[in-house]
């Protein structure tokens, strides 16, 4: 009977071998994965963007080597372009987590900020291109035209994209030709193309090739056809908008974050009427802040994710999303805006 019971026992999971199955929404946080509801490829997945690697990606292999990389581009300063996280650690944290030992609710200690980016690259491709082969610098997630979201990094690791917040941050690059004061030369005429419908359309210039859009046949356009105009840090700037693709995505990755993170506040900072602070945020405020912020409310230097950064559209969603809610499109919400009294 004892032999016939321990034959016959109970299966309590899969077999040895037996592949675990993924559904390709997944980022990685201290080794754990976390669903966000939208594609999301894994610096391990084919495809994918490793910031772990030490060689340059895109140059020829015989010359990707540190040695050879070091000699060809003088901005890179170490093998590794990140940094481990450990201003917040006592001594004793830091040796458990130095070989990698992080646990999930130290890292939700130490994370309280996201960080948005444009990348002044056009297509996630030409941003890793950038960060890892030439600039000694790194981001954990890349947001290309279509939606598709690149981590490059596991979230545990100090990506070096936002200086003084970057032990605190998690970061993402959106692809985005950025915005430009009315005097500057800007590249916006070689990447966007209006159209006699109306629509402005989304261009890579030949020499990006297909640009390393993963959508098959896919044709962009900002999510309003029009240049936006705004002012950050006292500067009057215009920026085409984001796609909707990028919104949608965006909108599920930042609800993630605050999911997975609960110092990250589902917010963005304002002032005391309620409005979008359109400039670095003073020290003391910005050590205190704990939520959504753009790279030019951490340095006076910076203006990304510029003007056109639809704030309300982007927080307002992902709070319904993490509450249940639906979350309309970006081209819904304009729609109904232009419909409302006292709008044009």
């Amino acid at each position: 009977m004892v032999t016939l019971i321990l034959a016959g026992g109970c299966k309590t999971g899969p077999g040895p071998g037996v592949i675990e199955a993924r559904k390709g929404d997944e980022i990685v946080a201290a080794g754990r994965f976390f669903h966000t509801g939208t594609p999301v490829v894994l610096w391990m997945d084919p495809g994918g963007y490793d910031g772990y690697r030490v060689e340059r990606r895109f140059s020829p292999i015989a010359e990707s080597g540190w040695d050879a990389s070091k000699a060809a581009a003088k901005s890179l300063r170490t093998p590794n372009r990140y940094d481990l996280r450990e201003a917040a650690l006592t001594p004793e944290e830091i040796e458990r987590v130095r070989g990698g030992g992080w646990d999930l609710p130290l890292l939700q200690r130490v994370v309280d900020q996201f960080v948005l980016h444009y990348d002044v690259c056009g297509t996630s491709r030409q941003c890793f291109k950038i960060l890892q082969d030439n600039r000694d610098l790194s981001v954990h997630f890349m947001l290309d035209l279509d939606g598709t979201i690149y981590q490059t990094l596991d979230l545990k690791e100090c990506a070096r994209h936002a200086s003084i917040s970057n032990t605190r941050s998690v970061g993402v690059e959106i692809a985005n030709m950025g915005a430009y004061g009315s005097n500057e030369t800007n590249p916006l005429a070689q990447w966007y193309h209006p159209e006699t419908n109306g629509q402005t359309v989304i261009t890579i210039p030949a020499r990006f090739g297909d640009g390393g859009i993963r959508t098959r046949g896919f044709a962009g356009h900002p999510a309003r056809p029009d240049p936006v105009t705004g002012t950050i840090q006292g500067r009057a700037l215009l920026q085409y908008d984001f796609t909707p693709q990028q919104y949608e995505a965006l909108i599920k990755l930042t609800a993630a974050l605050c999911k997975v993170f609960p110092r990250i506040r589902c917010d963005y900072p304002k002032d005391a009427a309620g409005k979008l602070i359109p400039h670095k945020l003073p020290d003391a405020e910005l050590v205190n802040y704990h939520g959504v912020l753009g790279h030019y409310h951490i340095q006076t230097d910076k203006v990304d994710p510029g003007p056109a950064l639809q704030w309300d559209y982007l927080i307002g969603s992902a709070q319904r999303l993490m509450n249940g809610g639906f979350t309309p499109t970006v081209e819904a919400t304009l729609k109904g805006r232009a419909q409302e009294p006292n709008n044009p």
